[in-house]
């Protein structure tokens, strides 16, 4: 299903991890292909100063580029990948398994792992990301979740139209579209995509394949009763 392929969701023409994405018939075996990559990757190499407070988690199997900020506080366990230009804010826990491209936002109190950041990603207040991409220019509103794993733990499959698509992952979360944005306190449950320019609005519970260029509400109203 071509709605499927990564083109459809991410520009990889300046993303320097594309390979991460090649023979990939369906966006989400990205993830899949995490550990193989970082396996051959030449990990080990930071390029800035790390701050007292930064904690480092088997350092010889984490690569950070120039011009990237971690503030103390932070906790980066390999393997990963953080590219240049980051900010690496206090309170981030970072998981292993990650690769970020550049001018990257890893946020206070974000829990990352097992996800891929194209560049320009920003999870920058109070986000969890399990299994997840985030594509170019993605913004995540404050406390945005992105839940991967199903109640009953089965496999998680997406229905698009009058056809379900069963990925054979039971963890997958959010893989969400260059452009995008998602507002406070919204939740993405297990296997949500967005295409590219879609915005969620705060306190939704979405889940699904979400088309480009849609925008996502929910229908509920507030309702005022004064008090007697």
């Amino acid at each position: 299903m071509n709605l499927l392929h990564p083109s459809r969701f991410f520009d990889l023409s300046s993303y320097k991890h594309s390979d991460l994405f090649l023979n990939t018939t369906f966006v989400w075996e990205a993830l899949s292909a995490i550990p193989h990559y970082l396996a051959k990757y030449p990990l080990g190499k930071i390029e800035v100063d790390v701050p007292a407070g930064v904690h480092l988690v088997n350092p010889t199997q984490i690569s950070i580029g120039k011009g990237t900020v971690l503030e103390p506080g932070a906790y980066i366990q390999g393997p990963c990948i953080i590219g240049e230009n980051c900010t690496v804010r206090h309170g981030a826990y970072i998981r292993g398994n990650f690769i970020a491209g550049d001018e990257c936002v890893i946020g206070h109190d974000t829990e990352v792992k097992n996800s891929i950041f194209l560049n320009h990603a920003c999870a920058a207040h109070f986000a969890y990301l399990g299994d997840s991409i985030l594509g170019s220019y993605t913004n995540l509103g404050a406390g945005t979740k992105c839940a991967n794993l199903k109640f009953d733990k089965t496999a998680v499959s997406i229905l698009i139209g009058e056809e379900r698509v069963n990925t054979g992952l039971k963890k997958i979360g959010a893989i969400i579209g260059d452009h995008c944005q998602t507002g406070c306190n919204s939740v993405l449950n297990p296997g949500t995509l967005f295409g590219k320019y879609v915005f969620c609005y705060p306190c939704v519970n979405v889940g699904g394949y979400i088309a480009d260029k849609q925008i996502v509400k929910s229908s509920q109203k507030i309702i005022l009763i004064p008090i007697e």
